[in-house]
């Protein structure tokens, strides 16, 4: 932990980066999404985030995605999942929040 003081009138000094908390989400992502290539698109682009998590198929047709870190990282990996790959057509992506006790042991993201 650093602290340091602030003179009055004055701000937080702008190289200080504001504290990772972390966040976890489930997405289920319906539409054309097996077979195009989506988990591992999926995990490319949550790997370039610096997520953690999975992206698996569903029986139903659908995708899961379990993500773990920064809440605006899950933010911009919810607007990608809106996309998906280009061979893709997503008509739904519901988000749920998860407990982060779910990854203990997740050091990267996987497909599954």
């Amino acid at each position: 932990m650093r602290c340091w003081r602030v003179a009055a009138g004055a701000s937080r000094p702008a190289t200080e980066p504001a504290p990772a908390v972390n966040a976890a989400r489930r997405f289920l992502v319906s539409g054309h999404v097996q077979g195009v290539f989506f988990r591992a698109s999926t995990a490319r682009e949550a790997e370039r985030l610096g997520l953690r998590g999975h992206a698996k198929n569903l029986a139903d047709g659908r995708v899961e995605v379990l993500a773990l870190g920064p809440s605006p990282a899950l933010d911009e990996l919810e607007r990608w999942l809106g996309d998906g790959p280009p061979r893709a057509r997503v008509d739904e992506v519901r988000v749920e929040q998860a407990q982060p006790a779910a990854f203990a042991g997740l050091t990267d993201f996987r497909t599954a």
